[in-house]
């Protein structure tokens, strides 16, 4: 299939197989392309949690409106970010560039010093909306590399984020989680799977100039 059929395909499982297991080699896949999502700056403040265990996923379910996606699926991907974005955490990433790509300090100290000046003036408020908005990129990322891969998924905001943060014990990571998102193989008496897609047509939806 090519990326538009794969497009096709994909939808929003409500029915895992939860007898069917997504190979490690296909979550190796995932991590990187988590890993290489687009982020503003490229500062990456997002974090991705790989959640396999039956005993924890259950626990997430009763914490997901006991949705059925959550305790069914192969993996559950958590997508946290951070607590708050420091000047250490900026200065860890230009040093990383540094030792990556060997670029002159003079280069990168203006660079750096605006965005340390311009997070230290933004609320935590902003700060965990613009990563937030970094969350969504990665999971819109991943959710076609899902279909590439022939991998089922369904994206969620539904569920409360205080206790999944206490299962995870994120606090300890200086994290905080905001979007889910269960992965597996759709189930064969799952409905929706059959379903036509409902969209506007591109004429509708996009402009070209």
């Amino acid at each position: 299939m090519n990326i538009i059929e794969k497009l096709q395909w994909r939808y929003a499982t409500k029915k895992f197989d939860k007898g069917t297991e997504i190979p490690q080699d296909k979550i190796e896949i995932l991590k990187h392309a988590f890993n290489l999502t687009a982020t503003s700056y490229g500062l990456q403040p997002v974090t991705m949690i790989v959640v396999k265990d039956e005993k924890l996923k259950a626990k997430l379910q009763e914490n997901a409106f006991n949705q059925q996606q959550v305790g069914d699926a192969s993996h559950v991907l958590v997508f946290a970010i951070l607590e708050e974005v420091t000047s250490e955490f900026i200065h860890d990433y230009f040093k990383l560039v540094k030792s990556i790509r060997d670029t002159p300090d003079e280069i990168l100290n203006p660079y750096k010093d605006f965005l340390v000046n311009d997070f230290g003036k933004k609320t935590i408020e902003e700060i965990h909306q613009w990563s937030t908005k970094q969350a969504y990129l990665a999971m819109g990322n991943l959710l076609t590399v899902c279909a590439v891969e022939g991998i089922d998924a369904c994206p969620m905001e539904g569920f409360d984020a205080q206790k999944f943060d206490e299962l995870l014990q994120l606090s300890n990571k200086k994290l905080k989680s905001v979007l889910i998102m269960p992965i597996g193989y759709r189930a064969v008496d799952d409905m929706f799977a059959g379903f036509k897609k409902v969209r506007r047509n591109v004429e509708d939806t996009v402009i070209e100039l």
